[in-house]
């Protein structure tokens, strides 16, 4: 998509927050160095395939608890034009708000600019 529109993208990778313990911070709860670690190492991967077709790429890996949200800002400060992530197949509306494995359509549903959703039919 963004190579015949000679688009920049920006590349995002999300490494979870867990929560807080009684409402403060705990360090348990924070991503461990190895997720971090596979965070930078598949961002670093997409840059370089993007930036091997000729892309200007820029990639960072951001923690937080409310992925969604921050995505969407994130957009929002890049001024993007759209949003393109992998997803899941679809879940019932019942149990999606339960799981990680649905935060793209939540996404899609807040995002003011349109979202692609690649989902991978596969089982």
């Amino acid at each position: 998509m963004a190579a015949p529109a000679r688009a920049s993208v920006h590349v995002l990778s999300i490494a979870r927050v867990w929560g807080t313990s009684l409402g403060l911070p705990n360090p348990g709860l924070l991503p461990t160095k190895r997720e971090w670690k596979e965070q930078h190492t598949v961002v670093a991967e997409a840059v370089a395939a993007l930036k091997a077709r000729g892309i200007q790429v820029t990639g960072q890996v951001l923690g937080t608890r409310a992925a969604a949200r921050r995505i969407v800002a994130e957009a929002d400060r890049h001024r993007c034009d759209a949003i393109v992530m992998t997803a899941d197949p679809p879940r019932p509306w019942l149990v999606a708000n339960l799981l990680w494995s649905q935060e793209p359509y939540r996404v899609r549903r807040l995002a003011g600019v349109p979202v692609y959703l690649v989902v991978d039919a596969a089982p």
